[in-house]
């Protein structure tokens, strides 16, 4: 999108980029809200999530399942743990680039390229045969890739949707987890009648078309910013909400995958039949889908860290229980449930982020929370599969999971207080 330039005299120099006060000026403006430009750009997002989710990251537990039983068989569950973690941990952690990048007016010219080097990287996956192969195509290469997408699409929202910024969100979010349902499945039954490489090539040619649509349809509607400092905007952790509302998000994800990684190898001891139990992971992310749509409808009316509180807690409650439940109804009615109260949290956890400091500095602000929270999401899958290890069992690791995400409630109802400046209050 274009915006108005004053007429240069002949002679003079070039337009320079907006200041922070021209910036002020169209932020302040009345925000769309919606219309049919406001929801194209919605609809790009939600292509772009589902091309990413569906691109392995909320689908991960039924890879880390194949690989620890076909194709690297004998290597130990925190070691392939490694791969799915980098994954988790690469979407959020290039987001302090990605986000300064789209703050300063870039945001197709990344996206085109890292949506080519996912689809790249998915092909390759396809020819990988040995464990290092397939931490560098998938692990690293498609992580990155996501993480560069996934910082602009967010902010891109905020451009365009205000007082319903949690509900487009939330229609957002809920794309990722259709994704997610879909994939295990469709991984499955292709696996078993074209075999993995043309398994992965099929997801390959998805991706494609995915991104293509989000390409043609993102775009923003504020000027670029020219702000002050660099990557780092270290001023912003003299808030205490912001600063505790980060620690919140690293040690949420310390234990958040935890279930979805590890579901699916764990269910034929809590006597699932192995022919159910990798619809598992499917049925979680098909509760995260209603989880995160209807929290985000939800949160516009009461406030993000309002809703956020309840269902991690849900959440994390979920994860101690889930080592000790047996059978198919136990199991498929914790996954429903834990897959709706994360998706919640997952949903919203962009939402709180953009009211914790100014517009000029939503994109650097977001990136440094997300960089920070990837370090969580990187250590969490493999300290379970560790701890699995060790112990031959998955109590110990959903102690250790669980009481990590009630632990990151205590901190989000600290988070609150700061930001309300007491106990009552929407936020």
């Amino acid at each position: 999108m274009s915006y108005p330039q004053k007429k240069e005299k002949e002679g003079a120099e070039a337009p320079v980029p907006p200041r922070d006060s021209d910036y002020h000026r169209h932020a302040q403006d009345d925000f769309p809200d919606g219309g049919l430009r406001a929801w194209l750009v919605v609809f790009g997002v939600r292509a772009d999530d589902i091309a990413r989710r569906f691109g392995y990251v909320n689908s991960w537990g039924v890879f880390q399942d194949h690989y620890q039983n076909v194709l690297l068989k004998g290597t130990s569950p925190s070691t392939i743990a490694w791969i799915g973690s980098m994954q988790y941990a690469l979407v959020f952690f290039p987001a302090l680039i990605s986000g300064r990048l789209f703050d300063i007016g870039y945001l197709r010219g990344p996206l085109i390229l890292a949506s080519i080097n996912l689809v790249l990287c998915t092909f390759l996956i396809a020819e990988c045969q040995k464990y290092w192969q397939f931490l560098l195509c998938q692990g690293f290469g498609v992580g990155i890739s996501c993480g560069l997408i996934f910082g602009p699409v967010m902010s891109v929202v905020a451009h365009w949707f205000k007082k319903r910024r949690s509900t487009a969100m939330g229609v957002v979010a809920f794309a990722s987890s259709i994704g997610g349902t879909v994939l295990p499945i469709a991984f499955r039954n292709l696996n078993a009648t074209v075999g993995f490489k043309w398994s992965m090539r099929i997801i390959a040619f998805a991706l494609m078309s995915s991104l293509g649509i989000t390409t043609l349809t993102l775009e923003r509607r504020l000027p670029p910013v020219v702000a002050s400092g660099g990557l780092f905007n270290l001023k912003q952790f003299r808030s205490p909400a912001y600063s505790v509302y980060t620690v919140a998000g690293f040690v949420a994800f310390l234990g958040l995958y935890t279930v979805l990684t590890f579901i699916d190898e764990s269910a034929p001891s809590q006597d699932v039949p192995e022919h159910l139990s990798f619809y598992l992971v499917s049925i979680a992310n098909a509760g995260s889908a209603v989880g995160r749509l209807t929290s985000g409808i939800l949160a516009d009316r009461v406030g993000a860290i309002n809703v956020m509180v309840p269902a991690t807690f849900l959440a994390g409650v979920l994860t101690i229980l889930w080592p000790h439940l047996r059978g198919t109804g136990a199991l498929v009615t914790l996954a429903l449930l834990y897959g709706a109260s994360s998706g919640a949290f997952v949903g919203l956890i962009g939402v709180p982020m953009m009211a914790l400091g100014d517009s000029t500095d939503i994109g650097r602000r977001t990136g440094m929370y997300f960089t920070i929270l990837s370090f969580g999401a990187l250590a969490g899958p493999p300290i379970s599969g560790a701890i699995n290890h060790a112990t031959a069992g998955y109590t110990a690791v959903g102690i250790y999971a669980g009481v990590s995400v009630v632990i990151a409630v205590v901190l989000l109802v600290i988070t609150r207080y700061f930001a309300l400046g007491g106990w009552r209050g929407k936020v």
